[in-house]
């Protein structure tokens, strides 16, 4: 009778990366606290530097630590926004001039920074969607608790919203969806296309990602009831700072 393969042991670098992913996720180590550093690894474990580098790495990878240069390495613990595509997005929402972060944040802090908004000339896959060589361009950054979590790009028709407000940084109450609705434009339909990808280096520094953090990227179309492309929305979301919700009926 052979004998039954003995389990293989998983490199002590993994090891270590477990122990202290189990101390975050029992809330031993908290948000923000600093974890053992490469030093206090080799004295504890009597390991070599480039395998303490290892353990640390694996859990700025996961998401669950980030390096601060000179500094160290820290938990980064965030309650993930529950974006739900179809609440954020109803009339009830935006119409009574509320804003579609609201729907998100759910009483967290948010802020809106990097504001820009400028007249330009269509490229060609906004120009495809929108019908129009000219769009205004709205692009800002959204931090929710202090964390930048979103980059977001807003383009708009624009012999549809010249002279609005939504060509200025401040849309008021309602934000943009409010504008267009007193444009006689509100939007009526939308569809969202999503997929993931690795950050580009802005990316990463707009959104503070840890290395090897990938982004959700949502293209979002806003129609009127007649069928009309009045916005095309491209975001960019840190993957670990978002749980996207969808609800169907059978």
């Amino acid at each position: 009778m052979s004998e039954s393969p003995v389990p293989h042991e998983p490199p002590i670098y993994r090891r270590i990366a477990d122990g202290l992913r189990a101390r975050i996720l029992a809330g031993e180590l908290r948000d923000g606290d600093r974890l053992p550093g490469e030093n206090a690894l080799m004295a504890d474990y009597a390991i070599a530097r480039a395998t303490a580098r290892q353990a640390l790495a694996v859990l700025i990878n996961e998401g669950l630590a980030v390096p601060k240069r000179g500094s160290g390495v820290y938990v980064r613990l965030f309650k993930p926004i529950r974006r739900h595509g179809a609440r954020r997005l109803s009339r009830e929402q935006w119409g009574q001039g509320r804003a579609i972060w609201d729907a998100d944040a759910r009483g967290r802090p948010f802020t809106v920074d990097g504001v820009e908004v400028a007249l330009e000339r269509a490229a060609e896959e906004v120009s495809a969607v929108l019908d129009s060589d000219q769009v205004w361009v709205r692009r800002r950054r959204y931090s929710v608790d202090a964390r930048p979590v979103q980059l977001a790009t807003s383009y708009f028709p624009a012999h549809l919203v010249e002279g609005s407000a939504i060509t200025r940084a401040d849309t008021g109450p309602g934000g943009v969806y409010a504008r267009l609705g007193d444009l006689g434009l509100p939007p009526a339909h939308f569809t969202e296309e999503v997929r993931a990808r690795m950050p580009q280096p802005r990316e990463s520094g707009l959104l503070d990602l840890p290395g090897g953090t990938p982004v959700i990227v949502i293209a979002r179309t806003a129609y009127t009831s007649g069928g009309l492309p009045i916005e095309l929305n491209e975001m960019i979301l840190d993957s670990a700072a978002y749980v996207l919700q969808y609800d169907f009926d059978a």
